[in-house]
C-alpha cells in the first residue's frame, strides 16, 4: 500500500520575493544572503507555506555555505555557520507563529554547483575534478551546523552528479540519527545533469543510503520528463 502524500514547501525564492523590495537573483548568496539582511522576510516566507498546508518546509540554507558568508557578506570567520543555525530559528519562529508544531524541518543542502553561482548543479561539470573526501569536507559544515541545531532530516537538493551524491550519503553515516532525502538536477527524461542514467544513480544511492534514506526524487527540471524517468528506474 502506498503512503499517503507529503506536502512540502515550495520555491523559496519565488515566495520570498513577494515579501522584500529587491532583486534575489544576481548575487551569488541568492536567498540565503537575506537570512542575515532580511530576517522577518524569511519568517514570514515560511509562515506562508505553512499557511498554504506544508508538513515539511525546509532552510534558506540552500546557497549557504561559510565561504559565501564571509567572501560576499563580511561576515567574520567566527560566525560563519551563525546565518545556518539561524536559519532552524527562523524555520522553528515560524512553526511557532501558526500554531503548526507538527511541521517538520528539512535542512536544505544544495550542490556545490550552487555555492559556485555559475550553474554548475546543472552541468555538474566538476563531477570528477573533487574526491569523495574533499566533498565531504565541503558539506560537512553546513550538514553539522543543522544536524546541531535539532534538524532531523537533511534535504539534499539538485545534486548533478553521483559521486557527490555517494559522498553526502558517506557523510550522512557519519550522524545516524538523521534520516534525508536525495534528489537530483537532470538534463532529460532518462540522464541527470552529467549525464549519468538517473535509474542507475538512485539505484545504487538507495543501496548504500537505504537505512537513513527516505525518498530518492528529481527537482528543478521539465515536469514532463518525471514518468519516464521513474518508469526507467521501476524497470531496472
Amino acid at each position: 500500500m502506498m503512503a499517503d502524500p507529503i506536502l512540502i514547501d515550495g520555491g523559496f525564492s519565488t515566495e520570498l520575493s513577494q515579501h522584500i523590495n529587491e532583486r534575489i537573483d544576481g548575487h551569488p548568496l541568492w536567498t540565503a544572503r537575506f537570512l542575515i539582511t532580511n530576517k522577518e522576510a524569511c519568517i514570514k516566507t515560511h509562515r506562508e507555506f505553512i499557511k498554504a498546508g506544508a508538513k515539511i518546509i525546509r532552510t534558506n540554507t540552500y546557497q549557504a555555505s561559510a565561504d559565501g558568508f564571509i567572501k560576499h557578506m563580511g561576515v567574520p570567520l567566527s560566525e560563519a555557520v551563525k546565518p545556518i543555525v539561524d536559519s532552524v530559528a527562523f524555520c522553528r519562529k515560524a512553526m511557532e507563529l501558526e500554531n503548526r508544531p507538527d511541521v517538520i524541518i528539512g535542512g536544505s543542502i544544495g550542490p556545490i554547483g550552487a555555492w559556485r553561482g555559475d550553474g554548475s548543479e546543472y552541468s555538474g561539470k566538476y563531477w570528477n575534478d573533487l574526491t569523495s573526501q574533499e566533498y565531504m569536507c565541503l558539506h560537512r559544515h553546513r550538514v553539522e551546523a543543522l544536524v546541531n541545531s535539532g534538524v532531523r532530516l537533511l534535504c539534499f537538493e539538485t545534486i548533478p552528479c553521483s559521486s557527490e551524491a555517494l559522498a553526502l550519503l558517506d557523510l550522512l553515516k557519519q550522524y545516524p540519527n538523521v534520516q534525508a532525502w536525495l534528489s537530483f538536477s537532470c538534463r532529460n527524461d532518462h540522464q541527470i545533469s552529467n549525464g549519468e542514467i538517473f535509474a542507475e544513480v538512485a539505484a545504487q544511492c538507495w543501496k548504500k543510503g537505504k537505512d537513513q534514506l527516505v525518498a530518492i526524487g528529481v527537482n528543478c527540471m521539465d515536469p514532463y520528463w518525471v514518468s519516464t524517468l521513474f518508469k526507467d528506474l521501476i524497470n531496472l
